[in-house]
């Protein structure tokens, strides 16, 4: 028999976090959902991070402050301490709708052989404007562009961690290396949620990153996640052409 009301963990990657890390602690609190384990991995900041964290720890089930080799490293971490039957991702410059967790638990205890779930997010742009952004269903976009699906949305289950962590060694696609790995081996363990459940700021790693270094970041990912040869020269091909002819860029995006 299924639990209804299961466990959930939520992880909280900061380093130098200060500006909008409390943001990020009360989406997590405030949910309308109440069984979350709340679970904060800090990089070794040197800013107000520890503080903020300390004045919130009635409201954090575990948390650490240590040195990290990265975002993906400091990912790792948490999951090994995460205890939930879905672990959820929230940086600490990005921010949960308040029934994020509730819509997620409910089509969970639908589907309870789906291993990822994942849904729309919010764009945040730096005036604070939003704009919807939502999956795109296109597989060959996915497989052969780049990531589509909407890695701050997703709940992940534990036994899919344990076929593959995040790959340190990548700077900011390891979730596209690791979103394509479980796409190739089984799309049916996705689970697609029409909803915005999440904010995210378009300021990040891979916003700050440019098209030659993303490029090759895509090229290792595919390679890591198992795709063939051709595949990966058609992608990277496709990924040249559709740089060259913005119109076409836009319409695919």
């Amino acid at each position: 028999m299924i639990d209804t009301k299961p466990l959930i963990s939520i992880i909280t990657v900061v380093y130098n976090g200060e500006q909008y890390l409390q943001q990020t602690i009360d989406s997590v609190v405030n949910q309308s959902f109440s069984n979350i384990e709340y679970i904060i991995v800090d990089g070794g900041s040197t800013d107000a991070t520890l503080s903020i964290i300390e004045k919130n720890r009635d409201h954090i089930s575990q948390w650490i402050s240590e040195p990290d080799k990265g975002l993906y490293d400091a990912m790792n971490k948490g999951i090994s301490m995460a205890n939930g039957v879905l672990i959820g991702m929230i940086n600490s410059d990005d921010w949960y709708e308040l029934n994020a967790v509730e819509i997620v638990v409910n089509v969970y205890l639908k589907y309870p052989k789906k291993t990822i779930f994942h849904a729309n997010r919010f764009d945040v742009n730096e005036d604070d404007t939003k704009i919807i952004r939502k999956f795109n269903k296109w597989s060959f976009k996915f497989k052969y562009y780049g990531m589509t699906y909407n890695h701050p949305s997703m709940f992940i289950a534990p036994k899919e961690y344990k076929e593959h962590l995040y790959n340190t060694n990548l700077k900011s696609l390891s979730d596209y290396e690791f979103t394509l790995t479980a796409f190739l081996k089984n799309s049916n363990r996705f689970c697609y949620i029409d909803k915005a459940i999440v904010n995210y700021r378009l300021d990040g790693i891979s916003a700050q990153m440019g098209y030659l270094k993303r490029k090759k970041e895509r090229n290792v990912a595919r390679k890591q996640a198992g795709m063939p040869l051709l595949e990966r020269v058609f992608a990277f091909m496709f990924e040249a052409v559709v740089s060259l002819f913005y119109p076409i860029y836009k319409l695919l995006k």
